[in-house]
């Protein structure tokens, strides 16, 4: 059964996270805006303290859990940013933590883990692999797990910026966001539209490896394989006993494109280029979109989420080898 995320809700983990998440700079781009005949801001989670808007979900989370549940510790499996929003928050908020990552995860972002004090512990070949693991330590060790996205106090978090988004940008007509597990499309979504129905948010997700693109054509949360990718933080399962994100996306995404490796690649080198910007590919994948897709945004005020800085120097220059066009 479906558990639901209310604007309520939302706005209670602003409460709670005050003071720790970072309240995120939304600027205009002049180069975007330019290219495609709108006004193009950009929501720079790049800026939260881990790096990436799982900050927000993460503090909602671990803050809610009592004495007791800290002193045990908390764990989780990740693809990365969420791994170290956990560590970051539970380091803050005075509690050990075990971060199970698989094989695809890249260094910098194990590397990253580990600077915070947590346990990294790689184990298998996708987030499936890793989730063994971290519901082990919570059967033998009474760990606290802190689920990705599929959790209503997660969605809560990652939709306070859904609220900073019409507050900031009370006229806004479409948001274009990364499409994973859906904790931060769905929250997202649950806040601008629990403000204004009107606006229009736009999925976004990697060809290959897309789970909740593949449940919801299917009707039903269904597995995927796990590929490599430059967007690796949209990889991952939605999990088969999805109670939360599968039917919160279902009601809030209005559209939703799947971009190539080349696309996400030449737009990760265009934030680098143009906005002097080092991000992600989950973080690209808007613009990414808006570029292959030619989605027709003219006149428009509409908001990219900019989500994480998780990307290497050696991710970049893979990214550069996929380039197929000069640059402008």
């Amino acid at each position: 059964m479906s558990e639901p995320v209310t604007l309520h809700d939302i706005y209670l983990a602003r409460e709670r996270i005050a003071g720790q998440a970072a309240r995120t700079p939304l600027i205009l781009s002049q180069s975007l805006s330019a290219r495609f005949d709108a006004e193009v801001y950009l929501k720079l989670e790049t800026l939260q303290p881990s790096g990436a808007f799982k900050l927000r979900g993460a503090l909602n989370k671990i803050a809610s859990l009592s004495p007791e549940q800290l002193e045990r510790g908390v764990t989780t499996a990740s693809t990365g940013n969420h791994g170290r929003a956990v560590a970051w928050a539970a380091k803050r908020l005075g509690a050990r933590a075990i971060i199970c990552l698989s094989e695809l995860v890249p260094a910098n972002k194990v590397a990253a883990i580990e600077t915070l004090g947590a346990d990294a512990r790689v184990i298998g070949r996708s987030q499936d692999d890793a989730f063994v693991e971290a519901r082990r330590l919570v059967s033998d060790e009474g760990m606290a797990l802190i689920e990705p996205f599929d959790d209503p106090l997660i969605v809560a978090g990652q939709g306070t910026i859904g609220l900073e988004l019409m507050e900031d940008l009370p006229g806004l007509d479409r948001v274009l966001v990364g499409l994973s597990g859906g904790g931060l499309l769905g929250g997202i979504g649950r806040g601008v539209k629990g403000i204004n129905p009107a606006v229009r948010v736009t999925g976004v997700s990697m060809e290959a490896g897309a789970a909740m693109i593949a449940s919801l054509d299917a009707g039903h949360p269904v597995e995927v394989e796990e590929v490599e990718t430059l967007a690796d933080s949209l990889g991952g399962g939605i999990g088969l006993d999805n109670r939360c994100t599968f039917e919160l996306v279902r009601e809030v995404m209005d559209d939703h494109h799947q971009v190539a490796e080349a696309a996400i690649a030449r737009a990760m080198w265009d934030f680098f280029e143009h906005e002097k910007m080092l991000v992600e590919g989950a973080a690209a994948v808007g613009l990414a979109a808006l570029e292959a897709h030619q989605i027709d945004i003219r006149g428009e005020k509409v908001a990219l989420i900019v989500s994480g800085n998780g990307v290497d120097a050696g991710t970049l220059a893979r990214a550069k080898t996929l380039l197929d066009y000069p640059s402008r």
